[in-house]
């Protein structure tokens, strides 16, 4: 299997001019190589493979000798890169490939001839030892290092490693675990388990506030102004970094619950959110965006399948909040302020989110008993037949271990 590891590397000032001049020789490729295929389509209306674009670059090295600063192997990923961009969006995938900007966050990747030395990490070229702070050791054979740079200015080194163990047989035995996702509480499971959601950019409301405040007030094209925007760039990095890390230990403690007993969970049910929808309704868009509800099933996802259990989601459209888990019977409006309902059919009194994992894992196990990948119907709920795009998410990077998961007795 593949896994990546993340550490923070630092470069020394010679090295960060080294660094700059390859992100932009790569970035400079890709507009050139995207604009290109781009012309292409519209005259002929057939695309450039990947072969025809890394054929360029002898002649453009001619025309443009300081496209020689950058690794001739990173250039060529671009190629692959931008081919596999396209290969995504026509399957439907992602986006159509844009234009890169100079401004935000900066990567080149190197695909060989990358190994660490101690302390340092190698890169081929012109870089040499960085110097790499390696928190946990990794486990394989590096296969490609990807170097970036956020915009708070700090460098990170994502590399990816074969480790060489096979890919665990995906299990359907063992209980099943239904998960509501909300605004207070992050995660609701259906055994009762609340997880809060922590908020952090409205903690660091105040504090980016001011921050903004004091960049607006800066003359364009000054100094000052260009530190005021890295204070900035620092604020929404540390709240990045913050819920990355919360969601990276949530999904680890839900996914290991119970698995050294005999009967661990082997399916984890989510609901199929469109927070692309939901986030146009503009008295909740902030708190969805806090919420990372996209990142978190993605990390359930891999996570899960690594662990050899079944990751599952349940269409959008199912009424798991509005549906008694009892009897079925489905009220006809349910307000987001009614956080408990009572059922008019069997009076069972329901958790509203509690009622909803319940719902969700039901429904899920149903899907399995039926053997199909489609979602049900539900007294006229209608099944979308719009693939989720988190079914084909690929993790790229891992969490830190360095968590501490609660083992049952």
């Amino acid at each position: 299997m593949f896994q990546a590891y993340k550490y923070r590397i630092i470069p020394t000032p010679e090295q960060q001019i080294s660094l700059a001049k390859s992100f932009g020789c790569c970035r400079w490729y890709w507009n050139y190589a995207l604009n290109l295929c781009q012309e292409t389509y519209k005259t002929t209306g057939k695309g450039l493979s990947k072969g025809a674009l890394q054929g360029l670059l002898p002649q453009l090295k001619k025309e443009y000798p300081w496209l020689t600063d950058a690794y001739s192997q990173c250039l060529q990923v671009v190629a692959l890169n931008l081919s596999t961009a396209y290969k995504n969006f026509f399957d439907k995938r992602a986006r159509l490939p844009r234009f890169k900007s100079k401004h935000g966050r900066q990567s080149i990747s190197y695909p060989q001839n990358v190994k660490f030395e101690g302390d340092y990490l190698k890169l081929p070229g012109k870089i040499g030892l960085i110097y790499c702070r390696r928190h946990r050791p990794y486990e394989g054979t590096i296969k490609t290092v990807t170097v970036s740079q956020n915009s708070d200015g700090k460098y990170y080194a994502s590399v990816l490693v074969d480790d060489g163990k096979e890919q665990p047989t995906i299990s359907t035995n063992g209980k099943a675990i239904g998960i509501d996702l909300g605004l207070t509480h992050l995660a609701i499971t259906s055994e009762g388990s609340k997880y809060s959601n922590p908020k952090y950019f409205t903690k660091h409301e105040h504090n980016l506030k001011r921050k903004q405040q004091k960049l607006s007030r800066k003359q364009k094209g000054s100094n000052n102004r260009q530190k005021a925007r890295l204070k900035i760039a620092k604020v929404h990095a540390k709240i990045s970094r913050c819920r990355e890390d919360f969601l990276h230990k949530l999904s680890r403690k839900i996914v290991n619950e119970n698995v050294e007993t005999c009967h661990g969970t082997s399916v984890l049910a989510v609901e199929d959110l469109g927070v692309k929808n939901l986030v146009r309704n503009h008295k909740l868009a902030k708190a969805i965006s806090d919420c990372g509800w996209a990142m978190f099933c993605t990390m359930l996802k891999y996570k899960a399948e690594k662990e050899g259990k079944t990751y599952i989601e349940v269409n959008r459209f199912f009424p798991s909040s509005k549906t008694c888990n009892v009897c079925l019977n489905q009220v006809g409006s349910l307000p987001l302020d009614i956080r408990v309902w009572t059922c008019e059919h069997c009076q069972t009194t329901h958790d509203r989110d509690i009622n909803a994992s319940i719902n969700i894992k039901n429904e899920a196990l149903r899907i399995l008993s039926l053997g199909t990948s489609d979602t049900a119907n539900l007294r006229g709920c209608k099944s979308s037949d719009k693939t989720s795009v988190l079914s084909d998410a690929i993790p790229v990077e891992v969490g830190s271990s360095h968590l501490l998961v609660e083992k049952c007795g």
